[in-house]
């Protein structure tokens, strides 16, 4: 073999494969699938809410800072103040009730004989117009003691866990807190008129509210339909009757005088929360009733 004969040398490249992607795109995706999910659920769940339900919803969500009115510092109570005097609030169309207008051509002409007010030479409209100032800031001592409820119950972290058993209402015709039993959490104990301790400083803490409201109160006691009874002589009428003279007394304990109360009565199962579900938890209930009711015109006002 020749000395000058060169060796062969043979080099294999081999192609780079493509780098691999990871499981980015599946975190991504199941993302995306659950909030599809989530969202579709919370479709249904409005759906499958009552009006009164979603009202309720709303004012657990709602921002306590949030203020209804131009005045005021827009705090907690939302320009309102909750004090001794009860709640005030400076509302301009009062002033416009009680002010008469100028004596003009178009105008009618405002009066006063013997401390009674004509206006137009009608001793009604003056009433009437006194009554609808009453009214507006009745109202405005409905909507402070709703917020200071709201306050009250956020300040006891006792009572977190049965924040979503707790709900105040502002109705046409007053205010409304219901003390509701949810599903797996209920506020009494099975067949028992006395609640649980959170349940009573929940309770508690109305009472210097409720004291400071000038309407009479009503306590109703409900129960939801199916419940057992292992006594024959006492079954849901004793037991919601039971329950809301309970209640009454908590608030009683707490500051609640016993001429604010109008009536405690016990409804059993027939007036339940959810019509369409007599047996759902929910109407197992105590509700505590402040109605708005309108100054009588005296009988030689009236049209």
């Amino acid at each position: 073999m020749a000395r000058n004969e060169q060796t062969i040398i043979i080099k294999k490249v081999k192609r780079a494969s493509h780098a691999h992607h990871g499981g980015a795109w599946k975190i991504a995706y199941a993302d995306f699938v659950t909030a599809m999910m989530a969202f579709f659920l919370l479709l249904w769940l409005i759906s499958m809410t009552t009006p009164e339900q979603k009202k309720g919803l709303a004012d657990y969500f709602a921002p306590p800072n949030v203020s209804e009115n131009s005045s005021g510092a827009g705090g907690v109570m939302g320009g309102l103040a909750f004090s001794e005097d009860g709640a005030k609030i400076a509302v301009e169309s009062n002033k416009d009730a009680l002010t008469a207008p100028e004596s003009s051509e178009a105008g009618p002409k405002m009066e006063s004989r013997g401390g009674i007010a004509e206006i137009g030479g009608s001793q009604y409209d003056a009433v009437r117009a006194s009554n609808v100032t009453l009214e507006s800031r009745s109202n405005a001592d409905y909507h402070a003691a709703a917020a200071s409820i709201r306050q009250a119950w956020q300040s006891l972290p006792d009572i977190t866990k049965i924040a979503d058993n707790l709900l105040v209402r502002e109705t046409e015709n007053g205010l409304d807190i219901e003390i509701m039993d949810q599903e797996g959490r209920p506020m009494f104990p099975e067949g028992s008129k006395y609640p649980y301790e959170a349940t009573r400083k929940a309770i508690a803490a109305l009472a210097p509210i409720l004291q400071k409201l000038s309407n009479q109160i009503t306590i109703s006691g409900h129960t939801a339909a199916g419940a057992v009874y292992d006594n024959p002589r006492y079954g849901a009428w004793d037991l919601s009757s039971d329950r809301a003279n309970a209640v009454r007394a908590i608030l009683g304990e707490f500051g609640l005088s016993d001429d604010r109360i109008r009536a405690v009565n016990g409804s059993a199962t027939s007036e339940p929360l959810f019509p369409n579900d007599p047996y759902l938890a929910g109407n197992g209930r105590v509700q505590i009733t402040v109605r708005y009711e309108a100054p009588p015109v005296p009988a030689g006002l009236k049209p």
